[in-house]
């Protein structure tokens, strides 16, 4: 079955880093396209980083442009997710997501508290 193994989040002060983890399994990783997405409490859930199943093509929010940056290793079924110069605003659960035409798959979500 599919499973999603997220892990990495956890609180850190303003100006720090975090990396974040999404290994799966139950699929083929390496033809799905992979994303990153967070929900802030009483926020809908938003689109953060994106990249191609070939890691050649990525995608980010403006709001996380320059500071974030999304990877993958198709040979450890692994999506990255590495976060540097945090804000108090991108406190939010962060959930991984496979897709793929006709197949979406979710995280469970993984929490990030940015605070003093």
């Amino acid at each position: 079955q599919v499973q999603f193994v997220e892990s990495g989040g956890g609180l850190v002060q303003p100006g720090g880093s975090l990396r974040l983890s999404c290994t799966v399994s139950g699929f083929t990783f390496s033809i799905y396209t992979m994303s990153w997405h967070r929900q802030a409490p009483g926020k809908e859930r938003e689109l953060v980083a994106s990249i191609a199943s070939t890691g050649d093509s990525t995608n980010y929010v403006d709001s996380v442009k320059g500071r974030f940056t999304i990877s993958r290793d198709n040979a450890k079924n692994t999506v990255y997710l590495q976060m540097n110069s945090l804000k108090p605003e991108d406190t939010a659960v962060y959930y991984c997501k496979a897709l793929n035409p006709g197949r979406v798959y979710w995280g469970q979500g993984t929490q990030v508290i940015v605070s003093s």
